[in-house]
């Protein structure tokens, strides 16, 4: 089994809807692949964080923004779907938001508050971001809209690791108020290393969107401040 359909079951599994037969094939991809499995985990901690804190969520700071945001990012992706090829198949996520009809109501809830929680933690921690004067974001997203459309896949890969890292990174908010000072300036040097490995990925890619060296560095680069926000998270 190769990693795209691998998760596409991933949706499946966490449904409870898989079959027994995808199951144990599943079962085994994830014992062979520690990328799938990471997947699987990370959205295993996304949805049972959201079923746990159901009901609890503050107010986004702009409400008007944020359904600016929202409808930005469903034109924007009806944009790529009319760009893209007829014969491109569903990304995990894309399957994952149409299967989003089948579920039941419980299921469905917990996804909505899922899409919610999203989008409101991408919108504070842009403006927190924003009044600090922060400028990474900004060149984040100005290097990912300069791609050509030939690097499609490549904005697919950077679009869901960036919300996951939305999803550590408010985890890592919520824990920073019991750090110490020492442990912030550790976290904060780290974390603009990376920073700036991301932005000059994004800079070889906005000169040459077919640069592979360039692509596996700003994987790479993502995976590390993935895992940075991880460890610290549970500080």
């Amino acid at each position: 089994m190769n990693c795209e359909k691998c998760q596409d079951l991933i949706s499946d599994f966490l449904d409870g809807s898989i079959s027994h037969q995808d199951k144990t094939t599943l079962s085994s991809h994830l014992e062979e692949c520690l990328h799938c499995a990471e997947v699987r985990d990370d959205l295993q901690s996304i949805v049972g964080f959201c079923r746990t804190q159901r009901g609890q969520y503050a107010s986004p700071p702009n409400e008007k923004a944020l359904w600016l945001r929202i409808r930005n990012m469903i034109e924007a992706g009806a944009s790529v779907a009319a760009s893209a090829p007829a014969t491109t198949r569903k990304s995990f996520l894309n399957n994952w938001t149409a299967r989003s009809w089948e579920l039941s109501f419980p299921q469905l809830a917990a996804m909505v508050a899922a899409i919610v929680l999203i989008v409101s933690l991408s919108t504070a921690v842009g403006l927190r971001r924003w009044q600090s004067g922060g400028a990474v974001d900004a060149k984040f997203q100005t290097g990912q809209n300069s791609l050509s459309v030939g690097a499609t896949d490549v904005r697919k890969r950077v679009s869901q690791q960036q919300q996951l890292i939305s999803y550590w990174n408010q985890r890592v908010e919520y824990n920073k108020a019991r750090w110490n000072p020492q442990m912030r300036e550790t976290f904060d040097r780290n974390l603009a290393v990376i920073d700036q490995a991301v932005n000059d990925s994004f800079d070889s890619l906005s000169k040459n969107p077919q640069d592979e060296v360039s692509e596996e560095m700003l994987n790479t680069a993502l995976n590390e401040k993935l895992s940075l926000l991880k460890e610290f998270a549970e500080l």
